[in-house]
C-alpha cells in the first residue's frame, strides 16, 4: 500500500479503491455516505486485503 493510496483513502475513500472493481467502490461509497470514518476504514481494509 503506497503512501499516496493511504492519503487518498483518508481524503476521499472511494477514489482510493477505484481500480479494485465496481463492488469495492460501491461498498466504500456507501460506508462514506454513512460517515467519513467508516469509509476510511473500509478503504484501508480493501487496500490492505488486496496487497497480501
Amino acid at each position: 500500500m503506497s503512501c499516496l493510496r493511504v492519503l487518498l483513502a483518508i481524503i476521499f475513500p472511494p477514489l482510493a479503491v477505484i481500480d479494485r472493481g465496481c463492488g469495492s467502490v460501491l461498498i466504500v461509497l456507501l460506508l462514506t455516505a454513512c460517515g467519513w470514518i467508516p469509509g476510511v476504514i473500509g478503504a484501508l481494509i480493501i487496500l490492505n486485503k488486496n496487497e497480501q
